[in-house]
């Protein structure tokens, strides 16, 4: 598993990152950040399959699409979304601006924002922050960033990975943000991936799409998906590296995802008012797609998330998403546990006895419920988190 570092520790090298309180964000707490290479950086992207895209998520794809960037710039509060060419002419301005106070083209800087649907971004605060930002850059402010970065969080989101390629050191260092309106492909989350590993932007592209799949498109916790999710990755190769073998690179892809998917557990462990983490694995599916549509959909159930909730091993639940999951199933061979303890056997409850040993294992603050179809050979999962009255009242009131 990817090494959580605290502190100072989470330096990168060629890399410095500062966060202020613009007064975006209610409170007086950081929500802005920025983040920037000291040298040029192969960049990669990954973002929202919504087909409402806000405006940093079109700003954002146009500049990564040269394959380089120096600089991630992102706001909370706001989400710069459904606001039409004004909201991509602010998009475009933020950038610009960075760019001038860092003396870079502004095709270089990434633009990322999260928040509010429907208002535009006060570019007066936007405006005042960004020199502020520049001068408080510091190789130790990546945790600040990502505290910057936060919204509905309780807790900033980071994990790292350290590997050797050609006989170098070299460092992967991630952070995220998202508790709600998670669903992939992919959430409401923004994730910053920097490292100090040279690689191409094509062959970088490929690994983090690879690991996205595997991770962040693996995770929910309410079935909806954002208009601004984007997962952006910097590597830029002060690290010394030649050209990575086939080892070196397999070892990085390993690195990625595994801190990938750190974040996406601590995503999904906070998701709105969530107690339970809950790993949801179909077994034996007739095909890859039955596996993840069945994982899905079961991952999804209002009435299995808040079965979750209530400790309660209700198993009808998890039979009845299975069967309006559009999947090849026969419900006289559906086997089901609750870690190691099978609840249901053939389509059949397994008895009372068995229930109450599954309820004492859901108190659990995290647990797997196991589904086996005996349909075919394959495999997938989701990671997902109970459904509580407090994600209710967080939603109910996220504006007021």
């Amino acid at each position: 598993m990817p090494e959580r570092m605290d502190g100072g520790k989470h330096a990168i090298r060629g890399f410095k990152a500062a966060a202020v309180d613009s007064g975006l964000k209610k409170g007086h707490d950081p929500d802005m950040a920025l983040i920037v290479s000291e040298a040029e950086a192969s960049a990669a992207g990954v973002f929202t399959a919504n087909k409402v895209k806000a405006a940093p998520v079109l700003l954002t794809r146009e500049h990564i699409s040269g394959g380089t960037a120096r600089a991630i710039v992102a706001n909370a509060g706001n989400a710069n979304a459904c606001t039409g060419k004004p909201g991509l002419a602010d998009a475009a301005r933020t950038a610009d601006l960075v760019g001038k106070a860092l003396g870079i083209p502004p095709e270089r800087v990434l633009v990322a924002s999260t928040g509010v649907i429907g208002q535009r971004l006060d570019m007066d605060k936007i405006s005042a922050a960004i020199p502020r930002l520049q001068t408080t850059l510091a190789p130790a402010g990546v945790p600040m960033a990502a505290q910057a970065i936060m919204t509905t969080d309780s807790f900033p989101k980071i994990s790292s990975f350290d590997g050797m390629a050609d006989n170098l050191p070299y460092r992967i260092l991630g952070l995220a943000k998202g508790a709600g309106m998670i669903m992939p492909d992919m959430a409401t989350m923004l994730c910053f991936i920097l490292s100090d590993i040279q690689m191409a932007p094509d062959a970088l592209q490929k690994i983090l799409r690879v690991a996205t799949d595997k991770t962040f498109n693996r995770m929910t916790v309410d079935g909806d998906t954002s208009t601004n999710d984007m997962v952006l990755l910097l590597a830029n190769g002060m690290a010394g590296n030649g050209p990575l073998s086939s080892k070196d690179r397999g070892r990085f892809q390993e690195g990625l995802t595994g801190v990938m998917e750190d974040l996406a557990r601590m995503i999904a462990k906070d998701g709105e008012g969530a107690t339970k983490l809950v790993d949801v694995v179909i077994e034996n599916a007739f095909s890859a797609g039955d596996a993840l549509k069945g994982a899905r959909t079961v991952a999804n159930s209002s009435l299995v998330k808040t079965a979750f909730y209530g400790q309660d091993p209700n198993w009808g639940r998890v039979m009845a998403a299975l069967g309006r999951a559009d999947i090849e199933m026969d419900e006289t061979l559906v086997d089901i546990w609750v870690d190691d303890i099978q609840i249901v056997s053939g389509g059949l409850g397994s008895g009372g006895e068995a229930e109450k040993r599954a309820a004492l294992v859901m108190k659990q603050e995290e647990f797997s419920l196991r589904i086996d179809l005996r349909q075919g050979k394959y495999r997938d999962h989701m990671v997902t988190s109970d459904l509580t009255h407090e994600y209710i009242s967080i939603n109910a009131d996220y504006r007021t």
